[in-house]
């Protein structure tokens, strides 16, 4: 038996298994595709928030990295937590040197507002990380810290768009899920256009939706779709997800990353 297209995430670690390293596999698995994972950082987290966060050397990033990619091979990178400028410089030379497609989710905060990447890392998110991104996928709050570009409404995600794609990366996606009605998204590589809609379900519990995309994306493009169909599927996986999505603790909890396996 062959085994499945392999999927690397580069991203921190959940205790509470509702979104990073967790999420990521989680997603994987649902979706047909061997995940694997080089952990950049560790935290205590539960629905309520980030407890506490310890990033992990950069020699140990590397190493994991270099120990999948090296041996067993990937058909898709996905980055999500990455903490400091020196791992995200790290991983952007990684990610330079692999041949695979690369989405990067430029984590900034948690879903409850807690700081994931320090603030001196942003410049080399902006001119380390980004320009080796196949897909950059941030959400409003990431676009407004990495380009200073506010979008109040689907309108303004054009301009959004264009700033991010300053940058260097090849398509991104611009998640509208912060602003009201139904949950529209935009990719676009600054020629094509794609707008993605969905309606909004009225469920709190959505921990792990930045993660879960970009992952169900990676998984899509390690099965060799072209980036819109990859996109447009995950949109589907990840809008179900939030549907599922489940009370769990005293918070906001997860979404469901198995909800299309439920009786």
């Amino acid at each position: 038996m062959s085994a499945p297209p392999r999927v690397l995430t580069v991203a921190g670690s959940d205790s509470g298994g509702g979104a990073g390293i967790q999420a990521d596999l989680k997603t994987m698995l649902a979706l047909g595709v061997h995940g694997m994972s080089v952990i950049t950082a560790v935290t205590a987290q539960n629905s309520l928030g980030v407890q506490g966060a310890w990033e992990l050397p950069v020699q140990a990033v590397r190493a994991q990295y270099r120990s999948v990619v090296d041996d067993i091979g990937v058909q898709a990178v996905k980055t999500g937590m990455l903490a400091s400028a020196r791992v995200v410089e790290a991983v952007a030379d990684l990610i330079a040197g692999t041949d695979a497609p690369a989405v990067i989710d430029p984590v900034g905060v948690s879903k409850h507002g807690d700081p994931l990447l320090a603030a001196s890392a942003l410049d080399s998110v902006r001119t380390r990380l980004l320009p080796v991104a196949t897909v950059a996928t941030p959400n409003l709050d990431e676009v407004a810290q990495l380009t200073g570009v506010r979008v109040e409404s689907p309108d303004g995600m054009r301009e959004a768009a264009a700033a991010v794609l300053a940058y260097g990366p090849a398509w991104v996606v611009i998640k509208g899920g912060h602003l009201s009605g139904d949950a529209v998204d935009l990719l676009t590589d600054g020629s094509e256009e794609h707008w993605l809609r969905a309606p909004r379900h009225d469920n709190r519990h959505t921990h792990g939706t930045g993660c879960t995309l970009a992952s169900a994306i990676a998984a899509q493009l390690a099965k060799g779709r072209p980036v819109p169909e990859a996109v447009a599927a995950a949109k589907e996986y990840v809008t179900g997800a939030i549907a599922a999505g489940f009370a769990l603790g005293g918070g906001i909890g997860p979404v469901d990353h198995g909800w299309r396996f439920r009786d």
